[in-house]
Order: C-alpha cells, then structure tokens, then sequence
C-alpha cells in the first residue's frame, strides 16, 4: 500500500468521522476518487486486502463455537434468507430479461439466479467493523449476526467448490481432521507465546498457516482461517489474541475498501444498473425482520441484526467472477456487482447509525410482529432488593463487583450481554442477569424498578456506556453513575451524557496500586 493510496484513505475516512459515519465509508468515496483519476490497485494492494480478510474471517472465528452456529434461528434464518431471496430476486431480473432492459436483455434463467445468490450475501466486512466499531460484539444482535453471517460464507464455499469443478485434493479432509489433532498442541504454544511481540506474531501466523493450508488442498482460504479461529475459541488468551493483531486487521482492512472503489469505472448505463439492484437492499432488511421474529426474537433484535445485515457482500464479487469465468454472465456484471456493492455499504452506514432511533419511534408497530414465545434473554428481568448495578461484567467490571458486594451484600447485582459470561459468573456464585442495557425495552420491559438503583458503574466500552448513561438520565429517579475510559478525550462525552464521575482506568489503576503497596507495609506520609 503505497503513501497515496495511505494519505488518500485518512483524508477521506478522517473527513467521514468529523460528520458522523464510520470511516470505512470514506475509505470506499477513496476508492472511487482514486478510481476516478486513473489510478489503479496494485497487486501488492490487492494482496493487503486478502491477507486483511484472512485477519478478520480468524479474529471472527475466535469469538464463535460450533454449538451457536446450530440454534435455529442462525442456521434456519440464514437458509431460509437466502432461499427465498435467490428465488425472489432471480424471477425480478428474469423478468427485467425478459423486458430487454440494458444489461438485463440477455440474461438468461441460469444468468438471473446466479447474479441473485451473488446479491445474497450480506457483508462480513461492513457488518465486524460496524459492530466494533458500537461495542456491540458481544450483543445478542451481534452474535446473531455473525452466526447468520457465517452459514452465508458457508454457503458461499461449497457453491464455489462444486460449480468451479475443482475436486479438493483427498488431502482436504485429513487436513480438516488433524487440526482437531492440533488443537492442543496450538493451545498449549498460545499458553507460552506470553503477551508481546512473541503473540503478536503468533496472532499473524496463525491464521495465515491455515488459509495457505486449506489452499494448498483445494479449499479457500478464508475457510481455514476461520476454522481454524473457532478451533481456538474459548481459549483464556482468544481475547489478547484478538486485540495482539486488531491493528494489522484494521489496516490491511483499508485495502480492500479501497479495492472495491477501485475495481473498475463504471459506465454511465452501468451506473443505472448497479442503483436498480441496490433499490432491492431494503427487501433484504425487511425479509430478515421477519424471519427472525419468525424465530421467537424480539422486534428489536430482530431489526437491528436486520439492519446490519441489510446490504451486499465482498462474497458476491467472488461469485460473480466464477459466473464470468463459467459463461454464465457477461464480464460487465462484475462492474455492476462491485458498484452496487460499494453503494449498498454507503447506504447501509448512516442507516445503521440510526437503527435505535428507528426502533424507538416505531417500536409499537414492529412489536406486533413479534411471537408471543420468548427465548432466553428476552424474558422479564428481575433484579430482586438490588440498588446497585455494574454494567458490562469483564475483568474491570467484575473486580468492581466483587468489592460493592463487600460492602453492599445482596444490594449488588451485575448486567451483561454475553450469556456466556453470564453463565460462568452465576455458576462462581455472583448475582448477574442476562440482558442488553443499552436496549430500550430493557428498560421498559426489564427492569421492575428502575427507579431502585441508586448507583450504576458503566464498565463497557465507551459507546456502550453512552447509550446507557442516555437511558439512565431520562429515568424518573435516575441513578449516580460512574464510568471508566481508556483516553482522556472520552470524558466530556461521558459527563455530557448524564455520568456523574468519570474515571481514567491506567490512572486509578496506578493509584489503587501505590495505596495498596503503603497500606500493606504500614507507610505514611513519610518514610
């Protein structure tokens, strides 16, 4: 990645942030502005960009296990998605065929439905980063996401396995096997890579040894990133693992925005095409809605997973250039596939932006969509004699726990999001319940009394515990609250948004660390 092709993608990210999108909106404008004056991607850029996508398939497959691929509303949503989105969106382009439409006119049935299960996956790339970039991982519209996200890519690998022809090799399968043979002895070398450059490089290698093996076997590679990644999932270091390579992803990442922008320039009539295609995105969003709730989730889950699921993906440029490849569609297509792309993601940015605000004011409307059986999670949430809630039960989150309940007793109660952390905290005795603070209807169905909590410390991350401090502030009797950041720029946000006491985590960390050492050796003022 050359110096224009850096300078161009900040300029163009750091003018998006100031107005409020994600950056990688910007990174694609710069992938067209480049585009537009003739600049072309190296193959260096191109090959940033797939090493970026073989970081982030591995990063994904950390935070996932095989158990939750499996529950009904992950796999049968995604299959059930994709099946009717392929038949739907292949009859309307069959049927602008028909018309003799521009570039529609001599598609033929074949054509149509290829170019419709190009158009529906969603983004991997767009829907992580957007995520991250909200705190909203760990969140039950996350993880649901990317499971549903995961089954498309899924999909997409055993599409392209069977129609490229290419059989893999025999030894595809004893690869797949000995990496469960491997799992030890991985865990055991992640164990003794400590916590600085020796992880870093780990966390590089990793993942890049399995995509060049599943190569190697006639596989893609991105597959073996991301088994390999769930292979290591649960693993005590999985987190630092993550955060060891979080910069090298982010920045390889940029490439392959800009690669988008730049695959080709698109003629006027092209242009046309790609927005008629992006006019079908919001069939996408609506149809996911309601599947989901279909599967017992609430309106509200339903619709933010909808909404970040709501545009197409990087996996459909792979199938449109094995339809080129196979005589099913015109090379033109592969033109109207990256530009429809790369609007779909525009588009689906500010609009993500404002999925809570959407909810919030047609949230009586969507509940009637909503079943009346709930699953775990969505429940009424009852938080006994407690006057005291942590926010967001991580390590900083769970020692603050430990101490209120000290000196609070029964009074303290823990909210966190993963109900896997959950799980492993009520089983060590602590009193923490399952739920989404920063959910409106957590607080309209969830809490029994809200007005009781008296004190709340904000332990998430930073646009987590402003969406929370928001909702506790228009409460009647809203509570004292109190949060941490990690820089110093993240106070006055905080503070504008009803927090009481902000706190500096490395420095309280520096000073509860000196008054512990003097209290424990007796010092005073002098010594």
């Amino acid at each position: 990645m050359n110096a224009l092709f850096i300078v161009t993608a900040f300029i163009f990210g750091f003018v998006v942030k100031q107005i409020g999108l994600p950056p990688l909106v910007g990174f694609l404008a710069a992938g067209f502005a480049l585009n537009l004056f003739g600049v072309e991607a190296s193959p260096t850029l191109h090959h940033l960009s797939e090493i970026g996508i073989i970081l982030l398939l591995f990063s994904i497959g950390l935070k996932v296990k095989i158990k939750r691929l499996l529950e009904p509303q992950i796999w049968g949503s995604a299959s059930l998605h994709m099946i009717l989105i392929v038949v739907f969106f292949g009859a309307v382009i069959y049927g602008l065929s028909l018309a003799g439409l521009s570039f529609f006119g001599d598609l033929s049935l074949l054509s149509s439905l290829v170019i419709a299960f190009a158009l529906s996956f969603s983004s991997t790339v767009f829907a992580v980063k957007i995520l991250e970039e909200k705190g909203e991982m760990s969140s039950k519209h996350g993880r649901l996401a990317i499971g549903i996200l995961i089954i498309q890519d899924m999909f997409a690998v055993i599409f392209i396995t069977l129609s490229s022809g290419k059989i893999p090799s025999p030894l595809a399968l004893g690869l797949i096997l000995a990496l469960f043979f491997l799992r030890k002895p991985l865990m055991a070398i992640l164990d003794k890579s400590g916590h600085g450059e020796l992880l870093v490089l780990l966390s590089c290698i990793l993942p890049i040894a399995g995509a060049t093996a599943f190569e190697y076997v006639g596989l893609k590679p991105d597959l073996g990133a991301l088994i390999l990644g769930m292979l290591l999932a649960g693993h005590p270091k999985t987190d630092e693992l993550a955060k060891a390579m979080f910069g090298f992803k982010d920045m390889f990442l940029v490439g392959f925005f800009l690669t988008i922008g730049m695959a080709d320039l698109p003629t006027l009539e092209m242009g046309w095409t790609a927005l008629l295609l992006v006019g079908l995105v919001p069939i996408k969003g609506i149809l996911f809605f309601l599947i989901l709730t279909r599967f017992s989730l609430r309106a509200r889950t339903s619709l933010l997973t909808a909404f970040n699921l709501t545009n197409y993906s990087e996996f459909g440029l792979i199938i449109g250039a094995l339809g080129v490849s196979q005589g099913w569609i015109g090379k033109e297509w592969l033109v109207i596939l990256a530009v429809a792309l790369s609007i779909s993601m525009m588009t689906a940015s500010p609009a993500v932006s404002l999925s809570n605000r959407f909810y919030r004011r047609w949230n009586l409307l969507l509940k009637r969509f909503e079943t009346p059986k709930r699953l775990p999670g969505d429940d009424i949430v009852d938080i006994g004699a407690a006057s005291v809630a942590v926010y967001g039960m991580g390590r900083i989150g769970t020692g603050a726990y430990d101490s209120l309940r000290q000196r609070y007793g029964r009074q303290v109660i823990g909210i966190d999001s993963d109900e896997e952390r959950v799980s492993d905290h009520l089983s060590q005795g602590r009193k923490v319940i399952h739920a989404d603070a920063a959910d409106d209807d957590f607080w309209q169905r969830g809490m029994t009394a809200p007005q009781q909590i008296k004190l709340g410390l904000l332990t998430m991350s930073h646009a987590a515990n402003i969406a929370v401090a928001k909702k506790i502030s228009t409460l009647p009797h809203g509570a004292k609250l109190a949060a941490i950041v990690q820089y110093p720029d993240e106070i006055e946000p905080l503070k504008q948004a009803g927090v009481d006491l902000v706190l500096d985590i490395y420095a309280e960390a520096g000073a509860g660390f000196s008054d512990h050492i003097c209290q424990i050796l007796g010092q005073g003022k002098t010594i």
